[in-house]
């Protein structure tokens, strides 16, 4: 493999941010390239090219035949041109001091207020190694009795009883719960901390501090008769315990945010009474880099000796790295612009009207590899009315249907999540009635596999999802 077919299979994997600093490490190494201006001329738009019309089956949605798939893209030989108002109005928005933003840590909200609040030597010691101790979500992950030994081994005053009272104080920091050695606790110290006067705080103290375990296993009966409790009331209880938050630290500080940019651009355009989508490349995603002219003429004036060799050797490498940044983009277009042809019914009308595609179907209607189409569809994002996806969002398998017909596995998903939402509360579908709801819908698909799609959704059990109200 040639050096300059790497170069062109790395830029065809890279994510935008990626792909920007590629450019920036290039401009900095090769002074033949330099970035484009502003004020730079308008480039050359490619005219409209009408796709094969996209239908979903009949039992999801009937699309209207008359709308055709644009594809446009800015010239690509000067590798990332603006794409008009559509890729301007996302870059006005983008905040370049947003990705240094500092995270203050559980730890350090912790420490703050350790700080400030009045604690003997020993104590503030003490409270700093239980606060190291506890995790991200702001359970407790130390044994005290282990603790306790390690500080009695310094000072002989120091005790059990010392470290449980230290804790007790860190308990009380913000967040409310931190430091809970079990979810017990977590709950308890949440509830312990409101008002005495609170409805129904003493019965749900009384179900987190004894009961959790019918709790978890949505036993309302055995909940009731123990609580002496019409359904009514214990609803209310199990409502207030449903406020609290199992896992405290997390409203603190968190992982830093994943920044995405859209590489690519849909919209729905209608003119004349006619609706097309426009499929564009987001100009804007990227700096725009060109070929330095004057540096390029220079290659040309210096005849011989080593300058000669480097600025023509340079002057290559420039060239091919534009060339490179052209069929990128030119191949990331022509797989998008099938995506978007195939999956419009989607964007029409969402989930449910997602039609089955794997790689090995663009593959064959872009002419390309389908390791190409993988590396293609990898970190690469697409804006469209229903939001931002990666275009490997659009790739699922099939499951057939008793016409004959096939259903993609993201719409019998969306199906089953729908389904789940607007069931009875008290009487929630099993997987066996959710696989006969869609067997009416004249989608085959077993229950195992109804099972495997809504844990796939974190969506719980049918006994899980039972509820009072």
């Amino acid at each position: 493999m040639t050096p300059q077919l790497q170069q062109a299979i790395k830029l065809l994997q890279l994510s935008a941010l990626d792909l920007e600093q590629e450019i920036q490490d290039r401009i900095t190494d090769n002074p033949m390239l330099e970035l484009e201006e502003d004020d730079s001329p308008a480039t050359a738009e490619r005219a409209p090219t009408d796709r094969t019309d996209a239908e979903v089956d009949g039992e999801r949605a009937d699309i209207p035949e008359d709308l055709p798939v644009d594809s446009q893209w800015d010239d690509v030989y000067q590798s990332l041109g603006s794409a008009g108002s559509v890729a301007n109005g996302a870059a006005d928005d983008w905040d370049p001091d947003g990705r240094t933003t500092y995270e203050e840590s559980l730890a350090d909200h912790l420490m703050w207020q350790l700080n400030l609040t009045p604690f003997s030597a020993t104590d503030h010691a003490i409270a700093t190694a239980l606060i190291d101790a506890i995790d991200a979500d702001g359970m407790l992950t130390a044994d005290l009795d282990e603790l306790a030994a390690a500080f009695n081994s310094e000072d002989p005053d120091v005790g059990i009883e010392e470290v449980m009272m230290v804790l007790h104080r860190v308990q009380h920091f913000d967040p409310i719960g931190v430091g809970a050695r079990s979810l017990s606790e977590c709950l308890s110290l949440q509830l312990t901390a409101l008002a005495e006067d609170t409805p129904w705080r003493n019965e749900a103290l009384c179900v987190v501090q004894e009961h959790l375990n019918l709790l978890a296993a949505h036993d309302y009966n055995g909940l009731g008769k123990i609580l002496k409790l019409d359904n009514e009331a214990l609803g209310q209880v199990v409502a207030l315990i449903q406020t609290l938050n199992p896992r405290p630290g997390s409203v603190i500080g968190g992982p830093p945010p994943e920044y995405v940019v859209p590489e690519v651009m849909v919209r729905k355009v209608v003119k004349g009474g006619t609706a097309r989508w426009v499929v564009e490349l987001n100009g804007d995603a990227v700096p725009r880099v060109r070929l330095n002219e004057q540096y390029a003429a220079l290659a040309k004036d210096v005849k011989s000796g080593k300058d000669s060799e480097y600025l023509r050797d340079t002057l290559a490498e420039a060239r091919w790295f534009l060339k490179s940044l052209a069929s990128r983009n030119e191949t990331l277009l022509k797989v998008a612009s099938k995506i978007v042809e195939v999956q419009r019914g989607f964007l029409e009308y969402g989930e449910q009207a997602m039609k089955p595609l794997v790689l090995a179907d663009i593959a064959e209607a872009v002419d390309m590899h389908e390791s190409t189409i993988s590396r293609v569809t990898s970190r690469k994002y697409m804006h469209t009315p229903r939001g931002v996806f990666e275009l490997k969002y659009f790739f699922s398998s099939h499951v057939g249907t008793s016409t004959g017909g096939e259903v993609s596995s993201t719409a019998i998903r969306a199906l089953i999540k729908k389904l789940c939402g607007e069931e009875d509360p008290k009487k929630p579908l099993s997987d066996s009635k959710l696989a006969a709801i869609l067997a009416e819908q004249n989608i085959k698909v077993a229950r195992r596999t109804v099972a495997k799609y809504r844990e796939s959704m974190n969506i719980p059990p049918s006994n899980e999802r039972k509820r009072l109200v």
